[in-house]
């Protein structure tokens, strides 16, 4: 495993992207910064970035661009704020709807310092968006709001067409990559909006010291807490402060978690180095069609 100053690993040729700026690209950027927004594709330093802006696509953050936690993997600034701006959920509504998507995905930074953990912000952006959009099909990606029943329910009570919650990496790892998360508090997170009626995604990121056997129980975990789909993808350093790169995973280990995540049982498993958990998916999408439609 690779130590904390051992941080030289050459990026490999499939993790090269370009960053076009075409208008696609500039019109999307017009779109999120007119409306005041943040994205996860900007704060994260997404590798997807030009390819999904350029087709008109963009993850918006909401709650603000501050995290209260200080996740090692995560680009997002950390710090306590207490604030949140109400009018945010009405301008999200409009930005999407300039986006003229058919689906879309909304993310947040997590807000332990707010006393529904955002959840009420969370409700009233899904309900613009419908309002706004109707018929387009909303995808969550929600943090765990400290454990409260009472907030995952108010985000539920609105039925997103997909709640998502990553659970980020293994659980012997937590510790070092998310100190102030909990991995069976994730589980349950999942579980609970399985059991809720919830279509439930999630994700992890490789490449910072797990090792395959932990990945297979994971996705066991995840399989066993209701999770039909499964995002797998490649972790890669935003700054020399965060967590170094332990490997890189080489494409035909990703195809193999793959293989392994369909004979386990999850519906769409999509793995892939430069894979996200707001990567637009084809095989996710079909599903979701299929699913919505039989219903």
């Amino acid at each position: 495993m690779m130590t904390s100053g051992e941080n030289n690993l050459r990026k490999p040729p499939w993790l090269r992207v370009r960053v076009p700026h075409g208008a696609g690209f500039i019109r999307m950027k017009d779109i999120v910064h007119g409306g005041q927004l943040h994205t996860v594709c900007e704060e994260a330093f997404c590798p997807n970035m030009g390819r999904c802006w350029e087709k008109g696509r963009a993850t918006i953050m909401i709650l603000g661009d501050k995290c209260t936690r200080a996740c090692r993997f995560c680009n997002v600034r950390a710090e306590m704020t207490g604030e949140f701006d109400a009018k945010e959920p009405e301008r999200v509504a409009e930005a999407v709807g300039k986006m003229a998507l058919k689906d879309v995905v909304i993310t947040s930074v997590t807000r332990d310092d707010l006393k529904d953990g955002g959840a009420s912000i969370w409700a009233e952006t899904i309900r613009r968006i419908h309002d706004a959009v109707p018929g387009i099909m909303v995808e969550v990606l929600i943090p765990d709001f400290g454990g409260s029943l009472a907030s995952l329910e108010i985000v539920l009570a609105v039925k997103p067409d997909v709640l998502g919650h990553n659970l980020e990496t293994v659980p012997s790892l937590y510790g070092r990559v998310r100190p102030q998360a909990d991995y069976q508090r994730s589980l349950e997170l999942l579980e609970r909006a399985h059991d809720r009626g919830a279509v439930v995604k999630t994700g992890i990121m490789l490449g910072i010291g797990e090792t395959e056997k932990e990945v297979l129980e994971l996705m066991k975990d995840a399989i066993d807490s209701g999770c039909e789909i499964f995002y797998i993808g490649q972790y890669l350093q935003p700054t020399k402060k965060h967590l170094p790169v332990s490997r890189y995973v080489t494409p035909e280990e990703f195809e193999s978690y793959k293989c392994r995540g369909l004979e386990m049982g999850f519906k769409v498993v999509v793995s892939a180095p430069l894979v996200r958990s707001s990567y637009h998916s084809e095989e996710q999408a079909d599903y979701l069609k299929k699913r919505i439609k039989h219903k």
